[in-house]
């Protein structure tokens, strides 16, 4: 089911494993044109526009956008038992791994009479995205919220689109998860238009003030990415998020059912979704495909799972050894990355490009969406080069204070000016002689 590269007997450069590498493809720039016009006439006419545009992508006009008090309470009340006593589960785990990224201000004294402190300071005012297209996000909420919370942001709003199903309403399960978080302020509008009106702000159809925010942050379709892209600058944003992906990096030691059953996992996300696997063993990868065609027969979403895994985004790479995966999957950057070889947690341990890692057989990625406590907002589309995943770190700003006496700066001023007559910028040079300078 599977296509195949072989690059046994070589080790390509890193050039030529970018290019060779399956990858979703999805540019952002083919639809910019078709959202800048939306995000304009948000910017122009506000919730009018929103509702106008909601009726058109969700088929369903609410009275307002704002979620009541009310309906929250309601969503809460009526949660099913077992998923409320996950999502509590998935909450308090969530919490205690992001209690430990908190960060505490520094002073280093440079010199006598002069410091410099880093000041972690929060963002003042977020919106949370959760999808709500082909699935149900309510462990996007646990993971965009708990780091927020954590990281001490005073005022947050989570945007989930509104559901023809539920009166207009974002899905009772992601409501729900909002008011086991303590959320009160839930906004019932998705895709571009939720980006738009959370960069810009409006007024509610009763009349209620829908304050802009600093960031955005969560996943979402292109064309909520290429309002991010459209709006970066007045608003703050995570990443650019594109179609999900999982990398499972195995040896003759793994099991072909558990590598199936997760190559499949992250394919029933989206038809663009990335399923790779990178193996030295022909066998793992012959076992694999014959356990993908069971087992997708069996799945509830076959249809989808079968388009993504026979897209030209998903693959099986065969290398020679552990090694040259290790360099193939570091080039592949995936979002999420799988180790299921002998010596799993060494193997790991040289991972140099992820967004996260799952050790061996009992660490599925379906773990680390819900339940293991790590964040699953993570960078794709080779973005774990250079970025990570969401964590209370994205929520803080780390501002210098500066603070030198009198002493301090005159034991460095003629540097200063020396400096500044290098770069040709004497007014810098003057603006500390000039404290000096007998008047």
């Amino acid at each position: 089911m599977l296509s195949r590269i072989d690059l046994r007997g070589r080790v390509p450069s890193s050039a030529e494993l970018r290019a060779a590498l399956p990858r979703a493809e999805t540019d952002v720039d083919v639809v910019l044109d078709r959202v800048r016009p939306l995000v304009e006439a948000v910017h122009h006419r506000g919730v009018e526009a929103v509702l106008e545009f909601t009726e058109q992508f969700d088929g369903v006009r609410p009275a307002a956008v704002r979620v009541s008090a009310e309906d929250l309470a309601t969503a809460e009340r009526e949660l099913d038992p077992k998923v409320r006593e996950a999502l509590l589960e998935t909450i308090e785990r969530a919490r205690k791994v992001h209690a430990d990224q908190r960060r505490t201000d520094t002073t280093t004294q440079v010199v006598p009479g002069g410091t410099v402190t880093e000041r972690w300071v929060p963002v003042q005012r977020v919106g949370l995205y959760a999808p709500g297209g082909l699935a149900v996000y309510p462990s996007s909420v646990v993971m965009n919220v708990v780091p927020a919370q954590t990281a001490g942001v005073e005022s947050l709003v989570v945007c989930s689109p509104p559901q023809k199903n539920f009166g207009g309403l974002p899905h009772p399960t992601v409501l729900a998860a909002c008011a086991l978080l303590g959320v009160e302020e839930v906004w019932g509008v998705g895709g571009a238009q939720a980006v738009a009106l959370l960069a810009y702000g409006g007024t509610d159809t009763d009349g209620a003030e829908l304050a802009p925010v600093d960031m955005v942050t969560g996943p979402g379709n292109i064309y909520l990415t290429a309002a991010k892209r459209l709006l970066r600058g007045l608003i703050g944003i995570d990443s650019e998020a594109g179609p999900t992906e999982i990398a499972i990096l195995a040896d003759d030691t793994a099991d072909p059912a558990h590598v199936a059953a997760d190559l499949i996992s992250q394919a029933e996300h989206d038809p663009l979704a990335a399923s790779v696997l990178v193996t030295t063993s022909d066998d793992l990868a012959d076992q694999v495909d014959a356990e993908l065609r069971r087992q997708v027969a069996a799945t509830k979403h076959d249809e989808r799972v079968t388009t993504a895994l026979s897209g030209k985004q998903s693959g099986c790479v065969l290398v020679s050894d552990v090694d040259t995966g290790l360099k193939v999957v570091d080039s592949y950057a995936a979002e999420h990355l799988e180790i299921q070889t002998a010596g799993a947690r060494e193997v790991a341990a040289r991972v140099r490009s992820a967004g996260a890692i799952f050790i061996g057989a009992y660490s599925p990625v379906s773990l680390g969406d819900y339940c293991a406590g790590s964040n699953h907002v993570l960078p794709t589309g080779g973005c774990a080069r250079h970025s990570s995943g969401l964590s209370v770190q994205t929520f803080l700003r780390g501002i210098h204070v500066v603070d030198y006496s009198e002493d301090a700066l005159r034991e460095v001023a003629d540097k200063v000016i020396a400096l500044a007559d290098a770069e040709d910028l004497p007014a810098h040079g003057q603006a500390v002689a000039a404290r000096f300078e007998k008047r």
